[in-house]
């Protein structure tokens, strides 16, 4: 299977988007609501329909950016956000150059072939500037060749992660949405 562009888009052609939970997941949002400083600039990959994008800017957050690869949900956010749409990307994250303070992961790790991994690190990295952190959420349940999603372990992200991250936080999320219940970790890693 090759998740490329086409193939993300026949997912959303043919609304098989399981992933969508119709809003922002409660450890998201429970993240989100603590942040004092609304300006901190903000980068959702894999976007998808935007449900936390909708959260940030409905609650004053004045510096949020997302991508995704397939048009549909970025045309979709672009018509409902006209006065954001230079923030609203159609491309390819492994292709994107900016500096972000804060990117949130939601559902965009497990998506990606386990085989790029060390390249979705690496890139994380060089999109956040000094002390810039990743917050999100990790799916925790053994890593087969089936997927998307594609699982993982808590001592393979502390592999993965540990040699360009401080790990902050890396913990069994306790408020999962009931179908993910058990199945997530909470994290924040800090850019070294």
């Amino acid at each position: 299977m090759i998740l490329n562009k086409k193939y993300w888009e026949n997912r959303y052609q043919n609304n098989d988007i399981g992933w969508d939970t119709g809003l922002i997941t409660e450890p998201l949002k429970e993240y989100v609501n603590q942040i004092a400083d609304k300006s901190l600039k903000i980068l959702i990959p894999g976007a998808g329909n935007g449900h936390e994008f909708d959260y940030l800017v409905q609650h004053g957050f004045t510096n949020v950016w997302v991508i995704d690869i397939a048009d549909q949900p970025i045309k979709k956010l672009q018509s409902k956000y006209p006065q954001f749409i230079e923030r609203i990307l159609l491309g390819d994250f492994f292709e994107h150059d900016s500096q972000y303070d804060i990117i949130i992961e939601q559902t965009f790790f497990c998506a990606l072939n386990p085989e790029i991994r060390k390249k979705y690190v690496s890139k994380m990295h060089s999109l956040l500037s000094p002390k810039g952190k990743i917050v999100g959420l990790l799916f925790n349940f053994p890593l087969t060749q089936e997927g998307p999603p594609f699982g993982g372990s808590k001592e393979e992200y502390l592999t993965l992660f540990s040699e360009k991250f401080t790990i902050k936080k890396l913990e069994k999320a306790y408020n999962s949405i009931k179908p993910r219940a058990g199945r997530e970790l909470f994290f924040i890693f800090e850019k070294k």
